[in-house]
């Protein structure tokens, strides 16, 4: 684990306000949990007791979910996937969403009072499908932000375009032009603030994503069908919430098979949002995860 500098959470006071929400009044820490004798995870816990866990997209970090965490007011932790964030690297040999979920049960056992709510964007929202078809008790709600196991990587070829970009940047300010290339309908201020939580300045003076700079990436692949019965079989309720915006990955025909297999539960969509729902639309997103509490 890295050495972490102790103002990571100063940029919080801005965001809520450019929210309209007041200041934060939680402890807002970062740790770290050992997964094996080689390996810790990292997370950030907003409060005390959290009985709610966040899991980001691929190439994210937990810190995306901080407009989420602030506009929820209650205890939460955050999780960074293996090679992403603050955590260690994901080993070679971690290829399944089912490898992840071994660690990301690990660290709900060790941290949380199950069961607990349980939300997943993208690659998150699968690694959950996988968690809840070894360990169900832990869970007694899924919330899932944009993500089925109907995606395709055709469906989501624009995130592994942003992904596959360079590797280097010659300053931090050039990575925001990316960012905001990708997100035109973000505020260049949330930008910033989440390119700062999710780059790192290299020893030669350029920069680079987080998620890149591990020597062996996170490959989750997930088998469809498994996590379809997966879905299928928990439990526990599950909410589906989607955007309605181009860049969306869940098609009709998703909605159509959730709604078949969980004719009890509910899809809903997020207007004004594409994939990265917790990032176009902070306020309506925890607004469902309270919601489905």
């Amino acid at each position: 684990m890295e050495s972490l500098d102790h103002d990571e959470f100063s940029s919080l006071d801005e965001c809520a306000l450019e929210l309209g929400l007041p200041r934060e009044r939680r402890l807002v820490r970062r740790g770290a949990l050992a997964v094996d004798g080689l390996r810790c995870l990292s997370f950030v816990a907003w409060g005390e007791q959290p009985r709610l866990v966040l899991l980001h997209g691929l190439g994210q970090s937990a810190r995306t979910f901080d407009s989420v965490a602030l506009a929820l007011k209650q205890s939460l932790l955050a999780l960074d996937l293996p090679g992403h964030g603050h955590s260690d690297a994901a080993p070679a040999t971690m290829t399944t969403v089912d490898e992840v979920a071994r660690d990301l049960i690990v660290t709900l056992d060790a941290l949380v009072e199950a069961p607990i709510v349980l939300v997943g964007m993208s690659l998150g929202g699968l690694c959950a499908l996988a968690l809840i078809a070894q360990r169900p008790d832990l869970v007694k709600h899924l919330v899932l932000l944009d993500v089925t196991p109907g995606v395709t990587p055709g469906r989501a070829q624009h995130v592994f375009d942003f992904l596959a970009g360079p590797e280097r940047f010659p300053s931090r300010e050039a990575m925001v032009e990316r960012a905001i290339a990708y997100n035109p309908q973000r505020s260049v201020s949330s930008l910033e603030r989440g390119v700062a939580a999710n780059a790192r300045q290299l020893a030669d003076g350029t920069w680079g994503w987080r998620y890149q700079l591990h020597p062996h990436p996170l490959r989750a692949m997930f088998d469809a069908p498994a996590l379809w019965n997966a879905l299928a079989e928990a439990p526990c309720p599950i909410t589906l919430l989607y955007g309605d915006q181009p860049s969306s990955v869940v098609s009709n025909d998703d909605l159509a098979t959730f709604a078949s297999l969980r004719p009890h539960d509910q899809a809903v969509v997020i207007p004004g949002a594409g994939h990265s729902l917790q990032g176009d639309r902070p306020l309506a997103v925890a607004a469902a995860i309270m919601a489905s509490e």
